[in-house]
Parts: structure tokens; C-alpha cells; sequence
């Protein structure tokens, strides 16, 4: 009786197996009908395979995907829409606020409530997305909030209305972010992620780029409240791009960080798991490290260069946030491809080490074209992390369904850093000069090189043959 069980689950399984073999995880998810026999067959059926522990990685290669042209070009696109949409948000909601006569102190105010919401909604945004049965739906409603958010600034520059919406934007986005990156891991597979990753980065480069300045042009010619109504406008164009992506070509198992197999009985997603995954937490920490001395760098080179030349600080400072985002755009897919042959952990290196490098010639460097080239490093840096974390965290998730719940866990030591940035660099700069601000910024990045080093894994996967 138990050896024709047997005989019917290894027949059921090879005939699940995509590639119509018996394979080492075709067999093992057959064992649970050859251990139970009739009575479990009558109850469940075929049982699925139990889900790995947070960190362990599935063995053998996954059979590849061929998502079409089309859903490609789709995802290209509905990313540098996104790019153009979330750009309407930047400097440009202080500079609109101030010309409706607001306070800096109610300006400041509802920036603060933003980022603390921004904050909070890392972990339960990308629980969220695991936890959905599609993505593209996911990520169609995370836009279209943000555009409502956008035509409440428009429309009803009023402190409740302005608070709600900043809000509202923040934890959109919070969502927004998982699942771009959860529908390119389900469209293409871990195989080619690092390549699909870069490609993306080079689409939000491009895209962030041209809104900015089509914006710009917009507030200068039009009026401040035109880059709202800019923003709203582009809800349309994101959302036919999104159209463009097959559904059915988006793995579901992929797109959460499992293995492929049946999508009934997928594991939950558990907070608690995140803090038994070493090397998880070891590049959490990392990253915080790196972001508490990253996100005051900029801001407090344009104070420093303000008291030196006002008039030339608002073009000083534009130049320094377009050059970078050009070379974002070149070095991205290069990057990507590289992290597939090379690993991770040297691409990680070269990202932190840029960042020392840049506080230290920021601490001595005066001459503002010379401070244009020190700053393609930022380009550098960002051009690697734009692939690098995502790719990481898939990686360190990968066979536990819990990828979009890891790249919330991230994103939240990541908020951490950049939120206290600002507080500290300000405090050491009003009491020690700016010098010595970037100087201190450049010994905390060294110290997360230092973690990187000494403490980071290599996550690339070693594929095993079946």
C-alpha cells in the first residue's frame, strides 16, 4: 500500500515540476503523501513543502522566467512615472507652502509628521504586500493616493487638509517602494533581479531628472501650485504603463521572497522573525549608520555654501543634485550586472567607501567647482544602493515569503538614520563650524565601512544543480 502511495506522489510531483522532472524539491514535497497514505490524501491532498527558516536559502536553481517585452517595457515606464509623481514632493511642498504665507514652524511641522509616518509604515507597508494577492493592484492604489495627496495641496492649502495629505503620501509610498520592487522580483526571478534592479534605478534616475526640471519650469513660468496639478495629471500615463504589465507573467511566490509551488497554504508574515536573521540586522545596522551620515551631507553643504556666496548657492546646490542623478542613470545597469559575477559585498564596499571619501573633501574643499566633481561620488553611492539593498534583502529572505515585510524592516533602520542626520550635523555645526560637521559625518560612514568589512556577509546564493 505505502510503495503504490508512494508511486502516485512521485508521479503527481513530477508532473508538477515545471521542467516534468523528479527533482529534489518535487520529491520532498511528495513525502508528507507517502508518510500519510489515504487518510491524508483524502483530507488535504498534496501538502505543500514547509517554508524555510528567515535566512536559509532554498538549494538548486529556479526554473527560469520569460516575462514578455511588453510587461518589461510596462514596468520601465510605470517606474519613471512613479520617479516623475513622487518628485512633485520634494523641496517643492516647502517652496509652495511658503508662498501661501505659511510659518516655517507649520511647514516644518507637517515635514516632520510626514517623515515620523514615513517611518512607522516601513514594516506594516511591506507586510502589507506580502500579504496581497496582487501587486500591480497594490501599487495602482499607492499612486493614485499620492496624486489625491497632490490635489489636496492644490486645492485646499489649509493646514488640516495639508497635514492629512502629507501624511497620506508618506505611508502610500511606504507601500509604493515594496511593490515595484516585489513586481520586479515575480516578472524576471532572483536569476536576473540584480540586472532588473539596475534597469530600474536608471529609469527613476532619468525620470527624476526631467520632473524636476519640467516642474521647475512650471513653478517659474506658471505658478508654484502648478507643480500639483503636474503631479496629478501624471496619474494617467503611470497607470496605463502599469496596464502594460501582464499579471499572469508576475510570479506570486517570487514576488514575496518564496520558492515556486502551489500559492494555498504560504506562510505568514511574522515582525519577529526579522531578529533572528543575522546578517539582516547586521545590514539594517549598516545602513543606519550609513544614512545617519549621508542625508545632512547635502543639506549642509548648501548652508555652508550659502554663507559663502548666497548668490550662487541655489544653482551650486541644483548642479549637485542633477549631476549625481546622471550618473545614477549610466552606472546602474552596469552595477546590476556586475553584483550577478562579483557578488555583493564588493559593490557594498565601493557604495559605503565613497561616502568617507566625500565628508572629508566637503571638510576641506572651498572652490564650488571642484565641490560639483566631489560630489559625483553621492552618484556613485546612490547608483549602488539604488541596487544593492533591495538585492540584499532579497537575498537574505529569499524561500521565506517574508521579502516585502524585510525591505519594510530595512527601510525603517534606514529612516532612523536619516531622521537623527540632520539633528546631529546642525548641533556640531552651530557649536564646531562645518568643517569639523563633515568631518564627523565622514567618521560615522567610516565606521559603517568598517561593519560592511568586518561583519557583512556575502548573500549571494550559491546555486546548487538539481
Amino acid at each position: 500500500m505505502a510503495s503504490r502511495w508512494s508511486s502516485w506522489a512521485l508521479w503527481a510531483s513530477s508532473n508538477r515540476c515545471p521542467n516534468k522532472q523528479q527533482c529534489r524539491r518535487c520529491i520532498l514535497s511528495a513525502e508528507p503523501l507517502r508518510r500519510f497514505g489515504d487518510s491524508r490524501d483524502r483530507r488535504d491532498g498534496i501538502e505543500d513543502e514547509p517554508a524555510a527558516p528567515l535566512g536559509e536559502q532554498p538549494r538548486g536553481p529556479e526554473p527560469p522566467l520569460h516575462p514578455s517585452a511588453r510587461s518589461l517595457r510596462g514596468l520601465d515606464w510605470f517606474i519613471f512615472f512613479v520617479a516623475d509623481v513622487q518628485t512633485g514632493f520634494g523641496p517643492f511642498v516647502s517652496v509652495f507652502l511658503t508662498t501661501q504665507k505659511w510659518t516655517q514652524v507649520d511647514i516644518g511641522f507637517v515635514l516632520s509628521a510626514a517623515g515620523f509616518a514615513s517611518l512607522i509604515g516601513q514594516i506594516p507597508g511591506g507586510a502589507l504586500v506580502d500579504a496581497a494577492r496582487s501587486e500591480r493592484l497594490v501599487a495602482g492604489i499607492a499612486i493614485a493616493a499620492i496624486c489625491v495627496s497632490a490635489l489636496a495641496y492644490a486645492t485646499h492649502p489649509v493646514f488640516p487638509m495639508v497635514l492629512s495629505a502629507a501624511v497620506m503620501h508618506a505611508l502610500a509610498s511606504c507601500v509604493l517602494g515594496p511593490a515595484i520592487v516585489a513586481i520586479s522580483l515575480g516578472l524576471v526571478g532572483h536569476a536576473a533581479i540584480g540586472e532588473r534592479l539596475g534597469r530600474n534605478a536608471r529609469f527613476a534616475s532619468i525620470g527624476n531628472g526631467l520632473a524636476a526640471a519640467a516642474m521647475g519650469a512650471c513653478g517659474y513660468f506658471l505658478s508654484a501650485r502648478a507643480v500639483f496639478v503636474v503631479t496629478v495629471l501624471l496619474l494617467v500615463p503611470a497607470l496605463l504603463a502599469l496596464r502594460q504589465i501582464a499579471p499572469a507573467e508576475i510570479d506570486p511566490e517570487r514576488a514575496h521572497g518564496s520558492t515556486p509551488r502551489p500559492r494555498a497554504n504560504r506562510p505568514p508574515t511574522r515582525v519577529r522573525d526579522m531578529f533572528s536573521n543575522r546578517p539582516l540586522l547586521i545590514f539594517a545596522g549598516c545602513l543606519l549608520l550609513f544614512h545617519l551620515a549621508n542625508a545632512a551631507m547635502l543639506p549642509l553643504l548648501g548652508s555652508a555654501v550659502t554663507m559663502r556666496s548666497a548668490r550662487w548657492a541655489t544653482l551650486l546646490i541644483a548642479v549637485c543634485i542633477v549631476v549625481p542623478q546622471l550618473l545614477v542613470a549610466t552606472l546602474s545597469p552596469w552595477i546590476g550586472h556586475q553584483a550577478q559575477i562579483w557578488g555583493r559585498r564588493p559593490l557594498l564596499l565601493i557604495g559605503f567607501a565613497a561616502l568617507p571619501v566625500r565628508g572629508l573633501l566637503f571638510a576641506s574643499v572651498t572652490n564650488p567647482q571642484l565641490l560639483v566633481i566631489v560630489q559625483l561620488l553621492d552618484g556613485v553611492t546612490a547608483a549602488v544602493f539604488s541596487v544593492m539593498v533591495p538585492l540584499v534583502v532579497a537575498d537574505l529572505t529569499r524561500g521565506t515569503g517574508h521579502f516585502n515585510l524585510g525591505q519594510g524592516f530595512v527601510g525603517t533602520f534606514v529612516g532612523i538614520g536619516a531622521s537623527l542626520s540632520a539633528t546631529l550635523a546642525g548641533y556640531i555645526s552651530d557649536h564646531f563650524g562645518s568643517p569639523a560637521a563633515f568631518a564627523t559625518l565622514a567618521a560615522i560612514a567610516l565606521l559603517g565601512v568598517a561593519m560592511v568589512w568586518f561583519l557583512m556577509p556575502e548573500t549571494q546564493p550559491a546555486e546548487e544543480p538539481d
